[in-house]
């Protein structure tokens, strides 16, 4: 049999990677975590980079560290509920003729799910102006989970990255109380899961050779694909604070991009019928079976700006302004070892911008109230929109509390619900699956945090 051609082909398709990395409606654009600094999430992540007392400023701008004195360890956990529905249909076999059809299956439920954040930080301020700080954080991932048997399964099942940084860092003050730089080094830990549904029946459907076969038809014998893959890398983060008066304070920071080259492998599920014609040819018995695969990825590159202003003694304004650098992302490839040939597929994504206002309001000396709100752009659009990330502009409502228990411990609590608009998609791959349909989704952010000064 003549099949080697059109296996070689559904070997290439089987993965569709490009949403490997990406995943859902994130709380922030792309599959980007913002979520290290609860009371920085109580206002919408205004003044990130800048606001007195937040030890996240070791990742977020570590030249704002040396407004530290002494020492202080800092904990933050956010729970991550996130909602995602998807409504619509799509056909497959398009271009087989008679029999192509409405695709078969549900709407995958709630591909969402419930994922706690949780961050650490250490700052020790030296007496000569010298500061350094260490900081365990989560910048990028989240998972997204379907039904197995859903409608939209040859594009997506699950999805699932965990990135954990190990951040480094020093600042110094060049002009005492305002002026200070710092730099960080960053270790960066990424595993990552992926799985889709294969339609082999559709794979030999459209060689003559297998055409005549009973389950040679389109979602007649579905497999599985999964890939699994971790590497680490090394980035890094430079940052100033300038504070030209006592009341108005000026950040800058910029945080690197990171290479990762994810060394894994791919598991196949092939229906028994099916892998006994790959196994009756020998240029075919070699193709779906188990081995090694990798893939590259970028993080992407950013800066934000933030500004706080300290309008009276009790009363402070604060916002953020951040570029994401999502080009570095052009495409994602999966080289296997086996001789099924690279999976392929095109990102493109756009580069974002972040930006947001907030306010802190001292109500006495135990209590800290403070708000926000947030307008963050997504870097797809409705051509490169999959499943795997259906990612919308979105903005954000927060509210947070800090209590002062005493001089040396506080705790702070945070809310924000995220609403995303909604995301449309209309794609096609090459075995001819064609999916369309809408998505309605949610977040919300439940934060607490503890802080600890010595």
């Amino acid at each position: 049999m003549h099949t080697h051609n059109r296996f070689i082909q559904m070997s290439a398709l089987a993965l569709g990677i490009a949403g490997a990395l990406a995943f859902g409606q994130a709380q922030a654009s792309g599959f980007q975590l913002k979520e290290n600094s609860v009371k920085a999430m109580g206002r919408a992540f205004a003044g990130s980079g800048v606001a007195k007392g937040d030890a996240s400023v070791v990742v977020n701008n570590p030249a704002t560290m040396t407004s530290f004195e002494g020492t202080t360890i800092q904990s933050d956990v956010t729970v991550i509920d996130l909602n995602a529905s998807f409504d619509g249909g799509g056909y497959a076999g398009v271009g087989f003729g008679p029999v192509s059809g409405p695709l078969t299956g549900s709407d995958g439920g709630n591909a969402g799910d419930v994922t706690p954040v949780p961050a650490m930080s250490l700052i020790h301020k030296f007496d000569n102006g010298l500061t350094v700080g260490a900081m365990v954080s989560a910048p990028f991932g989240l998972k997204t989970e379907y039904d197995t048997g859903w409608v939209g399964r040859y594009h997506g099942l699950t999805s699932d990255l965990k990135t954990v940084d190990l951040t480094l860092s020093a600042a110094y003050e060049i002009v005492p109380d305002r002026f200070s730089i710092g730099a960080g080094l960053i270790y960066e830990r990424a595993e990552a899961e992926l799985s889709k549904a294969v339609d082999f029946g559709s794979a030999l459907f459209a060689n003559p050779a297998t055409r005549p076969l009973p389950f040679a038809r389109p979602q007649a014998r579905d497999g599985e694909a999964v890939v699994t893959g971790d590497d680490t890398g090394i980035g890094w983060i430079v940052g100033l604070n300038f504070r030209p008066t006592d009341s108005l304070t000026v950040g800058l920071s910029h945080r690197s991009e990171i290479d990762h080259d994810l060394q894994g492998k791919v598991d196949w599920t092939v229906p028994t019928d099916v892998a006994t014609i790959f196994a009756s040819s020998p240029t075919t018995s070699p193709l779906f079976r188990d081995g090694k695969a990798s893939a590259k990825l970028t993080t992407p590159s950013i800066t934000t700006l933030s500004v706080a202003y300290q309008l009276n003694d009790n009363l402070a304004l604060m916002a953020d302004y951040t570029e994401t650098d999502w080009h570095s992302l052009k495409e994602i490839r999966i080289d296997f070892a086996n001789p099924d040939p690279d999976s392929v597929e095109d990102f493109s994504w756009g580069d974002t911008r972040f930006w947001s206002i907030g306010a802190e309001y001292k109500l006495s000396e135990a209590f800290t109230l403070r708000g926000g709100y947030a307008y963050d752009e997504t870097p797809t659009t409705f051509a490169t929109r999959t499943p795997r990330l259906p990612d919308e502009d979105r903005r954000w409502y927060s509210l947070g509390l800090t209590w002062n228990m005493s001089e040396h411990v506080e705790i702070t609590a945070a809310y924000t619900r995220i609403e995303p608009d909604s995301p449309k998609i209309g794609i096609l791959d090459s075995q001819g699956h064609a999916l369309f349909g809408e998505y309605s989704s949610d977040v919300n952010l439940f934060g607490i945090a503890g802080q600890y000064k010595f």
